[in-house]
């Protein structure tokens, strides 16, 4: 397997979810891809199958707020002080969705453990909640309510969020690191009652952590690109060949 490597810096909601899509699209064989990039403005995404009816558009606009889709599952998230990841994986009959899935954050594991020795007791998910019956609760508009199997944990609360989809051959698999609170505000975009409201930030508060709040610092973010990098490498025992991706920028909108 050879693994690429691109940090495509900081871009807009759309421009990170077409780049997702086309990393997946034009992958090459016997090739794993993995990307590192932020959000500017901040920018909501919705899963796939998540209705735009869900988010108070006027307030968005009003802040200047991006609303997008994501080609992957769950639910609303606010990217904002994150750093957020996308790696594409090709399918073989040693390599399932979720074998996938637990390899990709077990690297995610070994790199925030790189960049601070503090969040060594981050632990993977061990248990898988019912997702049917939570997405008929009231808070179920929002993906950081729960942590599904397999994703990281920090002192029982969730500090990476992450979805997955095949595409064709390949998974494509991305996620959020947190690494302050502002995530917590996307309770003020959904159209709920105050009351769900409430409900939805109380929760939000209890079942996540962010790297700031966990480490009492400010986040480095060039710090964290390579300790993530580093936990790759280490993980899969690979050197990465890092690519332009302004020139991928410019393929994709050729």
């Amino acid at each position: 397997m050879i693994w690429q490597f691109l940090n495509s810096g900081v871009n807009s909601g759309k421009f990170n979810m077409d780049f997702d899509i086309f990393l997946a699209e034009n992958f090459e064989p016997n090739t794993a891809v993995l990307r590192l990039y932020r959000w500017n403005p901040y920018c909501i995404s919705l899963g796939a199958n998540q209705s735009l009816e869900d988010i108070n558009l006027a307030k968005t606009r009003y802040h200047q707020i991006d609303v997008v889709k994501r080609p992957t599952g769950g639910r609303a998230i606010l990217h904002s002080q994150e750093l957020t990841y996308s790696v594409i994986y090709p399918i073989d009959s040693a390599a399932s969705a979720k074998n996938i899935y637990n390899k990709i954050n077990l690297a995610l594991r070994k790199g925030l453990v790189n960049f601070d020795s503090q969040l060594s007791t981050i632990d993977l998910e061990h248990t898988q909640p019912n997702f049917k019956e939570f997405y008929k609760s009231e808070i179920s508009s929002i993906c950081f309510a729960v942590s599904a199997k397999s994703e990281l944990n920090l002192n029982g609360k969730k500090i990476v969020g992450s979805a997955q989809r095949k595409l064709g051959n390949v998974i494509l698999q991305h996620g959020s690191i947190l690494c302050g609170a502002y995530h917590k505000k996307i309770v003020d975009y959904l159209n709920v009652t105050d009351d769900v409201r409430k409900k939805m930030l109380n929760e939000i508060s209890s079942t996540t952590i962010d790297l700031k709040s966990a480490l009492n610092t400010e986040i480095d973010y060039a710090k964290l690109n390579l300790s993530i990098l580093n936990g790759f490498k280490e993980h899969f025992n690979s050197d990465f060949e890092e690519i332009d991706h302004k020139y991928l920028k410019n393929k994709m909108t050729a």
